[in-house]
């Protein structure tokens, strides 16, 4: 349990799925493969990440409604799903039908703001409407309203033999409870609250009001929960990136430990324009990584987790990494695994 905190109550984790370009299929077997054992190890949720124009799940709705069918009890999710690449009323068609097909298991995660690097491709996604498109707030409630079931048409009824609906079909009922917000900053963290949406938090935030990544992630929890309508039972989740080592080869802990020197200089500083602030990599045994955690001001006040499994590690890593976290760490911090 942590130290003054809340006993971890949910355990996820989160992959990027890469794979080689002249062989994509092998990569995305792997994916799936590593959804399955988070299942079997006792998991409560698995997220994948979306990469577009990279070696990484472009489509992580479709790799999803290929899990469904491969899983059966444990919550799939996207961390996250960048709106700007996405028109809201088709996402909200096949995010519905993925969660009918997977009996209500499905956690879409997405965030707002224009596509990354926009000049490179805007002339190719929007090439009539580059200049006018939206991707701020009002696209994401866009979704919403879809997801929600709001009307997106004036006509319901029989034309001719065909019958139409006025709102996104397959309709999921409890889907609009599990949208998530992937948000860095305090704007987008009271945002996500006061559109009672639940908070994606990562290893990635603004330094707005400090230079200490736990206190300004801790701060924008606080302001989540104080804008949404569930107050302190709002849902957020951690995304760090921790690697217990209890079980590794000497090989591996090498890699694991030289992965996170090589990520720790961007660390000490804010980066960039927009002063982002980066959390150390966290690796070491089960024991000392919940040592850690405990005294991290942010994890204290979350009792959910989506750690992040490193991008470029093989596949027996992520298995070792996967069990660990489930057999050591996971109690350690208070968590049971899901039967």
């Amino acid at each position: 349990m942590t130290m003054g905190g809340r006993p971890l109550r949910r355990l996820g984790f989160l992959t990027i799925g890469l794979f080689d370009e002249d062989d994509p299929g092998r990569g995305h077997e792997s994916t799936l493969r590593l959804l399955e054992a988070g299942e079997r190890l006792g998991y409560d949720s698995a997220w994948v990440r979306h990469r577009h124009l990279q070696y990484g799940i472009a489509s992580p709705v479709a790799v999803l409604a290929a899990a469904t069918q491969r899983t059966r009890r444990i919550e799939l999710g996207t961390a996250v799903t960048p709106l700007g690449w996405e028109n809201p009323l088709r996402l909200a068609e096949d995010l519905a039908t993925v969660d009918i097909l997977s009996g209500g298991r499905l956690n879409p995660g997405v965030s707002s703001g224009p596509p990354m690097h926009y000049e490179r491709v805007r002339d190719a996604l929007y090439p009539d409407t580059a200049g006018s498109e939206e991707f701020g707030y009002a696209r994401v409630r866009r979704l919403l309203d879809h997801i929600s079931g709001k009307p997106v048409t004036d006509f319901r009824g029989t034309e001719g033999i065909e019958s139409y609906s006025d709102r996104v079909q397959p309709h999921s009922p409890g889907l609009r409870a599990r949208m998530w917000y992937g948000g860095g900053s305090l704007r987008s963290a009271r945002w996500a609250g006061e559109n009672a949406m639940n908070l994606l938090t990562s290893s990635v935030v603004r330094a707005e009001e400090s230079e200490d990544f736990a206190t300004v992630q801790l701060s924008q929890i606080r302001a989540f929960r104080a804008a949404h309508p569930d107050g302190e039972a709002a849902r957020v989740s951690q995304g760090l990136v921790v690697i217990p080592t209890d079980s590794a080869s000497a090989a591996q802990r090498a890699k694991y430990e030289e992965y996170a020197a090589q990520r720790l200089p961007r660390t000490r500083r804010p980066q960039g324009p927009a002063r982002m602030l980066f959390a150390p990599d966290l690796v070491g045994p089960a024991a000392q990584i919940a040592e850690r955690l405990a005294a991290h001001a942010a994890f204290r006040e979350v009792d959910e987790v989506a750690f992040a499994l490193p991008f470029t590690f093989d596949e027996e890593d992520y298995e070792q990494i996967l069990t660990d976290t489930a057999r050591l760490l996971g109690p350690a911090l208070g968590w049971k695994p899901a039967a």
